[in-house]
């Protein structure tokens, strides 16, 4: 089994942040969700599989208070694809 990560960034547009940012959630494969301001990162979320609810609101929150303080802002989502290795073929002789 193999785990790749990658990285999906975007700029944040007012209301919609929050929105984006919680259906990417909930597609369940985010490990960190980070804010940036100017090239700098100004508030990294961390996060577990199965967050949801009551622990995602804080998060979504924080997330939108920045996006609104410092205007022009860029969402950086680290994602984890968990992948599993091929069977390998066998042949079998009658």
């Amino acid at each position: 089994m193999t785990d790749k990560t990658r990285w999906e960034s975007f700029k944040a547009e007012g209301d919609q942040i929050v929105e984006k940012v919680k259906r990417l959630i909930h597609e369940g494969n985010v490990r960190r969700v980070i804010v940036q301001h100017d090239g700098r990162t100004v508030a990294e979320f961390p996060l577990t599989a199965g967050v949801v609810g009551a622990v995602l609101a804080p998060v979504l929150a924080a997330i939108g208070a920045l996006v609104a303080m410092l205007k022009d802002c860029t969402i950086q989502v680290e994602r984890v694809e968990t992948g599993t290795a091929r069977p390998k073929k066998t042949s079998h002789v009658s």
